[in-house]
């Protein structure tokens, strides 16, 4: 049976993926930390999708008009159950839209106010707490792994930045087989940090340190152990003080297991060990933790786009050592410390079994963009994620198009799920 799990290494190497429980668990190992009641708090609330600086009536009639059209032919042709999409350029318009259902057997609407879980869009939060760090003087981007966290293979020769910027050569613990049966056959486990890592750590480096891109979770599980250690707190008590918190995003948090506060869609996966499509609205995401493991909503990734991308809670010195893109072999997308640029457009995407997201932002326009869909089945290899920000980013910013697919001849000799890692 294990052989038959290599198709589904997409969802394990690329973006994160997060599990939840349809079964009770009684109880949740000693480490794990309760979601703070703050980001629970005022769930009914409504919330603002608009911006000061952005028309209130949308981008006119026309290119709404088209916008509409490209989301829901991309949404049916892809088989996106529900969607919501949210666009904001400054002087120009905006654009927010909830499409689709969120529940297929009821048929509940997509709407523009539910949680959603973010994948890999954690290691941005992750990675701002680090810098955190950073700022206080407490760590060294070059200080080696070692100097916090014992037993990580040529831990003395490897990086905290080497890890940010996804350069270390630790081979990627979501890709080892038993990993993925383990979490596959029983999706309401409960993960601590080192018994994944003990996945990765089973397997040879893949490279040796700073001289080779690959995405790994496990480089961003070893920063999530450096940030509790070195502050002394909680990396989701650290995240909600130093980072949540100023930010000012409310509906933000990282939770402790399969938790998920309502309203919230159901998500759609074919990441199991059947191949066939599941309900992983419950599975538990412990095991994708600092990697993958936080919830979000429209309005907070909407606010946070600008605040990661352009450093607001950062030293421009640190913000400036965040954006020093490097290559990823693919070409037109570069990656920094746990942050990418693609098409210009400057964030992070998640992807987790049953939802996908992505949050960024594009500096010479200061416009947003944020997706968030109930699905993480791709179409013909592509996410859909990425087939959503296209289509909307060829109409509303032309010269600067998301993920803009690479002809064949021109693609990095890499296998497919190498050349979405972070999506």
């Amino acid at each position: 049976m294990r052989r038959n799990l290599a198709p589904r290494r997409r969802l394990f190497a690329a973006a994160l993926l997060v599990a939840s429980v349809l079964a009770p668990v009684a109880t949740a190992p000693a480490s794990a930390v309760p979601a703070p009641p703050a980001a629970l708090a005022d769930r009914a609330a409504p919330v603002d999708h608009g911006a000061e600086d952005c028309p209130p009536d949308g981008f006119g009639p026309e290119l709404t008009a088209r916008l509409d059209k490209a989301i829901e032919d991309v949404r049916v042709q892809a088989g996106i159950p529900g969607l919501i999409a949210g666009v904001w350029i400054p002087g120009k318009g905006q654009y927010v839209r909830a499409t689709g259902v969120a529940d297929k057997a009821t048929g509940r609407p997509m709407t523009t106010d539910l949680f959603l879980r973010i994948g890999s869009e954690t290691k941005t939060f992750t990675v701002t707490a680090l810098l955190k760090l950073v700022d206080d003087g407490k760590i060294g981007l070059d200080d080696p792994i070692a100097k916090y966290i014992a037993g990580v293979p040529n831990g003395w020769n490897i990086t905290l930045r080497q890890l940010a910027e996804m350069r270390s050569g630790l081979f990627p613990y979501t890709d080892d087989a038993d990993f993925q049966h383990d979490l596959l056959s029983d999706p309401s486990r409960y993960f601590t940090p080192h018994e994944v890592l003990a996945y990765g750590y089973k397997h040879p480096n893949t490279a040796e340190p700073g001289t080779q891109f690959q995405y790994s979770n496990t480089n961003l599980i070893l920063l999530g152990l450096v940030v509790e250690k070195v502050s002394g707190h909680r990396l989701v008590d650290f995240l909600e003080k130093r980072v949540l918190r100023p930010a000012k995003l409310h509906h933000t948090f990282l939770p402790d297991g399969p938790e998920f506060p309502d309203p919230h869609p159901r998500g759609y996966t074919n990441q199991t060990l059947t191949g066939e499509v599941a309900d992983a609205t419950n599975w538990n995401p412990s095991w994708a933790w600092a990697a993958g493991a936080m919830i979000s909503d429209l309005a907070d990734l909407r606010r946070w786009a600008k605040i990661v991308a352009t450093g607001e809670l950062l030293t421009p010195e640190t913000q400036a050592q965040r954006l020093k893109m490097l290559p990823t072999g693919i070409p037109g997308t570069s990656y920094g410390l746990g942050i990418f640029e693609t098409g210009g457009w400057i964030g992070h995407n998640g992807s987790i079994p049953g939802y996908e997201t992505a949050t960024v932002y594009l500096p010479r326009l200061k416009a947003t963009m944020v997706l968030m869909l109930n699905t993480d089945i791709t179409t013909q290899g592509q996410e859909p994620s990425s087939l959503v920000g296209r289509a909307v980013t060829e109409i509303v910013t032309p010269d600067n198009v998301y993920d803009r697919p690479v002809p064949p001849r021109e693609a990095a000799p890499t296998r497919a799920a190498d050349q979405i890692a972070m999506r």
